[in-house]
């Protein structure tokens, strides 16, 4: 590898990975990196593999153990998901037949945190500027809870970012609030115990493009696909720079892949020009996530108070809470369809889980509604039915037998199932007040009925 680097810049980076690798550490702190799949985290990892590799020709000892980390949002665009899913199983194999001390790692939120858990099944409003649950509940939670394992068992533990001064100002700030002059790790803004290193902050844009293109993949990957992705992913009006290795290869920009439904941006630039440069199986999606922005704040569509309780009107009368259930039910109504739409042509496109369409119905009983279920949903759609939250035959005849009037059966399956719920979320505080209201409303109908 050596003698093909010829850029001073990315050689000194190397050489620099390879002193800190080998710092003299007594608790061995362990490396994490985290891995997107990106322009910016592939960099890192091939120059860490690099380092790593020369090391080892060299006779070191390579007793540090390096964590590639995936999160997982569970909404990831679907080219990019594909994509890092073929990319770690390589990393993983080559890891293993180069005998490097390198272990892949995926991390998802949890269930009851993912993005439609929140949206569809607790109303939560899209994420904007002002409200990004999104970014603490499906990035920062189930990395930090990684990062904390890796601690406890380690005592401390060092993340690798990829992170560059050139990306822009606000993340050139960032990086110069947090280093500590004349060292190269800084403490860890969130994480107690942890320390950031980001070893490619220097490199400009055409430099990572340069790594990317001229030199081989070290976990045996061709990253041409992923130039190709980028490429097509450029938005039209960005200038696309000359290069820096030969007339084949062009920088393609900096396009940032993030979630399909993404609605914190305006506009989805990524995904319009995946769609324009033949993704046409992908509007669907991006129709889906533009009606979603259209409808964020339809006053019609939002409760008068948010999930606490708390009144949530404006002085002008425009409701502000959470979202009705009658629209939450449209929007899962609306999914399902568009990923009917999206299998048609790819089979393996998977929008949302079984397991947080349980969640869901889950959710929604503790909501107080009973009627439209997440099977009626599913099977208006799809024309069967998923594992749904009924009583067994046994229980649902006996039932039958001891209850003389109708309104009573239901009653109590409806309190089945909201006693069932507990133990498929992590949220079991509430269970009681949740029973205790169920109740409350049924008298109050049945006294309304009188």
């Amino acid at each position: 590898m050596v003698s093909v680097i010829k850029s001073k810049k990315v050689r000194a980076v190397i050489d620099e990975l390879k002193d800190q690798y080998m710092e003299d550490d007594k608790n061995c702190r362990p490396w994490i990196i985290g891995f997107s799949g990106g322009k910016d985290s592939t960099v890192l990892l091939m120059l860490t593999w690099s380092a790593m590799q020369e090391l080892k020709e060299e006779g070191k000892t390579l007793y540090r153990r390096v964590y590639v980390v995936c999160n997982d949002t569970m909404v990831e665009n679907p080219i990019i998901e594909e994509y890092v899913s073929t990319v770690l199983l390589k990393i993983s194999e080559a890891a293993r037949d180069q005998s490097l001390p390198i272990q892949v790692e995926t991390t998802t939120p949890q269930l009851e945190d993912t993005f439609w858990c929140c949206v569809i099944g607790k109303g939560y409003p899209v994420p904007n500027n002002s409200f990004r649950f999104c970014t603490e509940k499906m990035k920062i939670k189930p990395t930090s809870k990684f990062i904390t394992d890796q601690v406890v068992a380690d005592g401390e533990a060092i993340v690798l970012v990829g992170t560059r001064l050139a990306e822009s100002q606000q993340r050139e700030r960032s990086i110069r609030r947090h280093e500590i002059k004349g060292h190269r790790l800084s403490k860890h803004p969130l994480n107690p115990n942890t320390f950031t290193y980001a070893p490619i902050k220097e490199l400009m844009l055409e430099e990572v493009w340069w790594v990317i293109n001229a030199l081989p993949s070290p976990w045996g990957f061709d990253n041409e696909i992923l130039f190709k992705i980028y490429l097509d992913a450029s938005a039209d009006d960005y200038e696309c720079p000359t290069v820096v290795t030969d007339d084949s290869h062009r920088s393609c920009g900096q396009s940032r892949f993030g979630c399909w439904i993404c609605t914190v941006v305006k506009e989805d630039k990524s995904m319009s020009s995946l769609i324009k440069n033949g993704m046409n199986w992908m509007k669907p999606l991006l129709d889906y996530r533009d009606r979603l922005v259209e409808n964020r704040n339809v006053s019609d569509l939002r409760c008068t108070t948010r999930r606490n309780g708390q009144v949530a009107v404006d002085e002008t009368g425009h409701n502000l809470g959470n979202y009705t259930m009658e629209y939450r039910i449209q929007m899962l109504r609306e999914l399902l369809e568009t990923q009917k739409i999206v299998q048609d042509s790819h089979s393996s496109v998977k929008l949302i889980t079984s397991q947080e369409l349980i969640a869901i119905q889950v959710i929604w009983f503790r909501d107080g509604n009973f009627t439209t279920t997440v099977n009626d949903i599913y099977n208006e759609v799809y024309g069967y039915s998923i594992p749904n939250m009924e009583i067994g035959l046994q229980e649902r005849l006996i039932l039958e037998k001891s209850c003389q009037d109708p309104k009573h059966f239901k009653l109590i399956q409806e309190l089945l199932a909201l006693q069932k719920s507990k133990v498929l979320l992590m949220r079991k505080h509430g269970l009681q007040n949740d029973i205790e209201d169920r109740l409350d409303s049924y008298v109050k109908e049945e006294e309304v009925r009188e």
